[in-house]
């Protein structure tokens, strides 16, 4: 037998010992089970809030049965002609929470949930958030009314917190955001807000009778807050000097009063007897405790006599506080 015959055996030998090993394994392999799949309803692109559903913007996609969300949709026609009631991304599954009712309509009242109400305010109260507020923000509402009788506790005006989380439905004419989240406070006309209907009274009220402000809220801060009203009579606006700073600037003013006497007593010829100097008297006041100090001053100097006059008012006056 030739040594070509040989490693031609042989090699059949090893090739038939490695088929047989690999026949085994792939016997002994588990078959993977088979997937219990579902055909759903998906976004074939981004749906904006308030996009009305139509054919072309759908795809069906298979899903794992036991990872289809609840009240998926699993037809096309169950999704078209209707609105989406959020934002929806590419891919996502359309679900009926997702989308409005049939036969709801394609406008903003298609948005608006059972039981609530859509109530537009005008756009003066867009100031405090200025171009912040999108549709979908959530916000507090703020009401300042100006009172003006003269027994009015509040001391002129007050500010209260009259609504809180309230949900911004539409912005102008637009229930959509803008693609840089953010609008021009110069084309801000009006914000609707969706509420229950004892807030839209409210609303009306606060609207025709103070002015309305608007303050934006975190997203997942949804905690009511509880606030006490704010008024003017709680505002400080007496903005004195602290009373050591009002104390120095007296000493000041009377150190220099001082220092022009003897320049006057020099320059003015002698005084009769009849007009000799007498004691000033002046009080101080510095918190409960009372006290008085005597300068000597001539009757017959007019401008040093007022100077006196004056500090002693100062110092009454200081004390007073």
């Amino acid at each position: 037998m030739s040594i070509r015959t040989i490693l031609l055996v042989l090699l059949a030998a090893v090739s038939g010992v490695s088929a047989a090993v690999e026949v085994k394994r792939l016997r002994e392999q588990p078959v993977a089970p088979t997937v219990d799949k579902v055909s759903i309803v998906v976004a074939a692109d981004a749906l904006p809030r308030g996009r009305r559903v139509t054919a072309d913007v759908l795809k069906l996609r298979d899903y794992p049965r036991d990872l289809v969300p609840e009240g998926a949709i699993t037809q096309l026609k169950g999704a078209v002609d209707r609105v989406a009631s959020i934002p929806l991304a590419k891919d996502d599954p359309l679900v009926e929470a997702k989308l409005t009712a049939k036969g709801m309509g394609f406008g903003l009242d298609a948005l608006i949930p059972e039981g609530m109400r859509a109530f537009t305010i005008t756009t003066s109260v867009v100031s405090g958030v200025a171009g912040f507020i999108l549709p979908g923000s959530k916000v507090d509402v703020l009401l300042t009314v100006s009172n003006h009788g003269s027994d009015d506790p509040t001391g002129g005006g007050s500010t209260i917190t009259l609504l809180q989380n309230v949900e911004i439905l539409a912005v102008d004419q637009r229930v959509v955001a803008p693609a840089d989240n953010k609008v021009d406070p110069k084309e801000l006309r009006s914000v609707t807000l969706l509420v229950t209907p004892q807030q839209a009274a409210s609303l009306d009220l606060g609207q025709n009778k103070g002015t309305l402000h608007l303050s934006l809220r975190h997203p997942r801060d949804t905690a009511p807050t509880s606030t006490v009203p704010a008024t003017l009579k709680g505002i400080q606006f007496d903005q004195e000097k602290p009373w050591d700073e009002r104390a120095m600037n007296l000493m000041t003013a009377f150190a220099k009063a001082m220092a022009q006497i003897p320049k006057e007593k020099e320059a003015r010829r002698a005084v009769p007897s009849s007009e000799a100097s007498s004691p000033v008297r002046v009080k101080t006041l510095k918190g409960t405790y009372e006290s008085w100090v005597f300068l000597e001053a001539p009757r017959s100097a007019t401008a040093t006599r007022g100077r006196f006059d004056n500090l002693e008012s100062q110092v009454h006056d200081l004390g007073k506080h």
